[in-house]
């Protein structure tokens, strides 16, 4: 008998899973509102150098469009542009940076990081660095975390991680400086990344084969609602620090009651907890209406199921690359969610650059979300992984590159190739959790899925960076956010599809998936690995 078979035999997708998820869905509402936090916490507002109490016009010269420019004033007051004639040029007058710091319009960015610490002119680059700090933060968290997890169990480093969210988030409001800003930050991070981690695989272990892809999509789905949160949030709370304390306070409440949730009997059984993971099973029986089924199980049928990993020589990581079949998942892996972050955020953090109302564009990167993800649960369950996995990403590549052929002042066109472009990418997240998972053996899993974390955060710490090209062209950005999907489409056609089939728990049982296996071949090379060599 499977795990897979002992889950149907004790409820299936019992009222047992259904709780389950529903507790860990809930704090997937506010890892959108962190990912996505400085959209509003480091919103730009109209600004101009500080007059000294002279007239603006006198003081600051105009752009193209009769706007006071930011970064620039008037080395002495050209008293002569207030002619009330209003011909005279004030173009030929000798300028300076702003030396006495600037002032910012009212409006929804009146209270941000960047009016607080004037991160503006020669200090804009200060903003994108914050980001790709938070983004540094969740790529070690997803290498930190994605180990322990499978050393120290998933539920223990998720309760830990959601206490860390919540201080962490809590200490960023109060902070003092940018330094102990971009710090908290950075802590949180590390923190969100354990907890994106170890919520799918908590949801992948628990849950029967049939469920995964609906589950999968029903967590996408809370990070959807989370976009929309964040916006309504955002503009009730336009201060930056009340708005960075409201969606962290909330992790105090998920670390209280995740003390209550059983850890992965699949784990407990990969690493040889035997009796832990009899006392959690016969729960889940208890819960799901099973009691006799659960009473009647014993350690010895357990130890049966062969879901212990032999040691592994060099570790967990050191088995991600081994032997041929986990070199190719996990190189696959890497490409799929590097360039999905990388693209997505991409689009994602700049919505300001779109030209209209930031609350709106919001909610339209959000809203996109709702048929992308349900079109790719279609999609993984009709065409399989692999298909909806590599067709997500092409699309989203296609869309990226014509909005970098598309004018500036044809907004609504460019918004509208953008949301079709992050609708494809959040398709692409989607398909990713659930496909990881089901590519990695039980005893690495979470190795394998903080792998895929890892380069996910290093797209994303890439990603703001990448902004700071358009320097030299306005569409450079946008041809690089675009060629990644698209190279790594061409990755999928690698990997195995896993639709309809059970969990691998071994690395052999990888390696017999692999498509260009030879069982004749393969099975004496991986005795190290299925406890007969």
């Amino acid at each position: 008998m499977s795990f897979a078979a002992l889950l149907t035999r004790l409820g299936g997708m019992g009222r047992f899973q259904s709780l389950y998820v529903a507790a860990l869905a809930l704090p997937l509402l506010l890892l959108a509102s962190h990912n996505l936090l400085q959209n509003f916490t480091a919103g730009v507002p109209d600004h101009h150098c500080r007059t000294g109490g002279l007239p603006l016009l006198a003081s600051i010269p105009t752009d193209g469009q009769r706007r006071p420019q930011r970064c620039r004033r008037f080395v002495e007051p050209q008293w002569h542009l207030l002619d009330a004639n209003g011909t005279a040029n004030g173009s030929a007058a000798a300028t300076e940076p702003c030396r006495d710091g600037w002032s910012y319009g009212d409006g929804a960015f009146a209270h941000t990081i960047v009016t607080e610490w004037d991160l503006v002119c020669e200090s804009k680059t200060w903003k994108q660095a914050a980001q790709s700090i938070y983004m540094a933060g969740i790529l070690l968290g997803s290498c930190l975390f994605g180990i322990l997890s499978d050393k120290l169990g998933r539920r223990a480093v998720l309760t830990w991680c959601y206490l860390q969210l919540g201080v962490t988030g809590a200490g960023t409001a109060a902070a003092p400086t940018l330094l102990l800003y971009c710090l908290g930050r950075f802590l949180s991070g590390l923190a969100m990344a354990g907890v994106s981690l170890n919520t799918s695989s908590l949801c992948m272990e628990w849950i029967p084969t049939e469920a995964r892809a609906v589950v999968g999509t029903i967590n996408g789905y809370c990070y959807t609602l989370g976009q929309f949160l964040l916006a309504a949030v955002a503009f009730a709370l336009p201060h930056w620090r009340w708005l960075q304390l409201t969606v962290s306070l909330p992790f105090g409440l998920f670390f209280l009651y995740s003390w209550l949730l059983p850890e992965s009997a699949r784990w407990q059984l990969s690493t040889g907890r035997q009796l832990q993971a009899l006392a959690g099973l016969r729960r889940v029986a208890r819960i799901n209406g099973r009691e006799q089924e659960g009473a009647s199980l014993e350690p010895e049928a357990l130890q049966a199921l062969g879901l212990q990993e032999p040691s592994v020589p060099g570790g967990a990581v050191a088995a991600l690359f081994r032997t041929p079949g986990m070199r190719t998942v996990s190189c696959g892996v890497s490409f799929v969610w590097f360039s999905t972050s990388f693209a997505y955020y991409g689009l994602a953090m700049d919505l300001q650059g779109f030209g209209l109302d930031m609350y709106l564009s919001q909610v339209l990167f959000g809203a996109v979300d709702i048929p992308a993800k349900l079109l790719s649960a279609v999609a993984i369950g009709s065409v399989g992984r692999r298909g909806a996995q590599g067709g997500a990403l092409a699309l989203a590549g296609v869309c990226v590159l014509a909005n970098s052929a598309v004018p500036g002042e044809l907004r609504a066109l460019r918004m509208a190739l953008a949301v079709l472009g992050k609708g494809s990418l959040a398709a692409s997240f989607n398909c990713a959790y659930i496909y990881t998972g089901e590519l990695f053996p039980t005893a690495i899993r979470q190795t394998g899925l903080g792998l895929g974390g890892t380069m996910a955060r290093v797209g994303g710490m890439v990603a703001p960076l990448v902004r700071m090209v358009a320097e030299v062209s306005p569409i450079l950005p946008l041809l690089i956010y675009g060629a990644a999907p698209i190279v790594s489409a061409g990755a999928t056609y690698f990997l195995p599809e896993t639709r309809s089939l059970p969990l691998p728990e071994t690395v052999a049982d990888v390696e017999m998936r692999a498509p260009s296996s030879n069982p004749s071949i393969i099975h004496p090379s991986l005795r190290v690995w299925d406890g007969k060599g």
